[in-house]
């Protein structure tokens, strides 16, 4: 997309707290995320396209994105993006109705060619799942986080009904709410079950588990499980040594 809608309203009203650094960081991201038409995956990479920190770039993406399907997604750039697609669409649809005309070629029909979406077809990111639920007693707001996230990229609801559940299995296994809620996160498991954790610990032996600190997104949610944020300037490999280190 070479243009996009931009409210200057609403911008200002949402971004009014963030630093002149981080003001323009965020700018970039938006303009980046319309450029490409896609959502962004990997932080370290995006900070250096944007020209910022791997601190400041994560502190947005945490803040200002929803992190879905593996990736950080915009919620209203992905509705421009669906309408951009969406008119495009139907720009090449009527050409090709106006190069058939009159021609022994057939039309194009509902039948080889799928309908434009309409006003009523919400784009799929407007589904958030939310929570029905307030953060349960023992948690933190760190993992009471992460937890959402991980029960809304498998669009799994937060429930009352469903955390009963996890506290049950949490009791057949011996683990409080918190480390259970800790082993899902970890092992990304969209709930608990009791018996889940035999059946890994059997499986674990002909193959070993990935390491958190194999991929980087794994050492961001590490850092803050143990409170270790990155630092201005900091490389992703300083990051990693650091959280390593404990």
């Amino acid at each position: 997309m070479n243009f996009y809608p931009f409210h200057i309203g609403d911008y200002l009203s949402h971004t009014s707290h963030l630093t002149d650094e981080e003001d323009l960081a965020y700018r970039r991201m938006i303009d980046l995320y319309y450029q490409t038409e896609e959502p962004f995956t990997d932080t370290a990479k995006l900070a250096r396209k944007v020209r910022s920190s791997f601190e400041i770039v994560g502190s947005l993406l945490h803040e200002f994105f929803i992190y879905e399907e593996n990736a950080w997604h915009l919620k209203r750039a992905d509705e421009e993006i669906a309408k951009y697609k969406a008119m495009k669409d139907g720009g090449r649809k009527g050409a090709a109705l106006r190069w058939h005309k009159g021609s022994d070629s057939p039309p194009i029909t509902p039948l080889n060619n799928p309908p434009m979406p309409t006003k009523n077809q919400e784009p799929r990111t407007k589904n958030h799942i939310k929570s029905t639920i307030a953060k349960p007693e023992g948690l933190s707001d760190l993992l009471w986080n992460d937890f959402l996230i991980l029960r809304k990229s498998k669009k799994l609801p937060v429930t009352q009904t469903a955390f009963n559940g996890i506290a049950k299995e949490a009791q057949k296994a011996n683990k409080t709410l918190a480390e259970a809620v800790q082993i899902c996160c970890e092992r990304g498991w969209g709930g608990f079950k009791a018996e889940w954790l035999q059946i890994n610990s059997v499986r674990t032996v002909d193959k070993p588990a990935q390491r958190w600190d194999a991929t980087l997104e794994g050492v961001m949610t590490k850092g803050r499980e143990l409170g270790i944020l990155p630092k201005p300037g900091e490389t992703e490999g300083q990051y990693r040594e650091r959280v390593k280190q404990g």
